[in-house]
C-alpha cells in the first residue's frame, strides 16, 4: 500500500512539473508570434507612409508637367517611382511577416502536449 501511494504522489509531482514546463513553453512561443506580427504589421504601416509620400511627390510631378519644366517633373517622377517600389516591397515584406505568425496558438505546445499524455496513458496502462 505505502508503494501505491508513493507512485502516486511521484505522478502527481511530475505530472503538475510537466505542466508547468509545458506552460513556460506556450508562453515563449506565443511571445515569439506576437513579436512577429507587430514586426508585420509595423511594415505594413512604413508601406502606407512610402504610397502616401510616393502619392505627394507623384502629384508635384504633374504640377511641374503641367508647368512644362522638364527637369522638375522628370526628377520628381523618379522619385515618385522609388517610393512606389520601397512601398510594393515593404507591404510585400509586411505579409510574410504576419503570414508566418498565424495562427496565434501555440501549436508545438500543443503538439508536446499530446505527446506527454499519450506517454502517460502508455505507462498508465503497464
Amino acid at each position: 500500500m505505502n508503494e501505491t501511494h508513493k507512485l502516486v504522489n511521484d505522478l502527481s509531482e511530475q505530472v503538475s512539473r510537466l505542466v508547468k514546463d509545458e506552460l513556460r513553453l506556450a508562453r515563449l512561443e506565443l511571445t515569439e508570434k506576437g513579436k512577429r506580427a507587430g514586426f508585420g504589421a509595423g511594415l505594413f504601416g512604413a508601406a502606407g507612409m512610402a504610397a502616401f509620400f510616393g502619392g505627394a511627390v507623384l502629384t508635384a510631378a504633374v504640377v511641374l508637367l503641367l508647368a512644362l519644366v522638364m527637369p522638375g517633373w522628370a526628377a520628381a517622377a523618379i522619385v515618385a517611382g522609388v517610393f512606389f517600389i520601397a512601398a510594393a516591397l515593404l507591404g510585400l515584406i509586411g505579409k510574410k511577416e504576419v503570414k508566418r505568425a498565424a495562427p496565434p496558438v501555440p501549436a508545438e505546445t500543443i503538439a508536446s502536449v499530446k505527446a506527454d499524455i499519450d506517454m502517460v496513458k502508455e505507462k498508465a496502462r503497464r
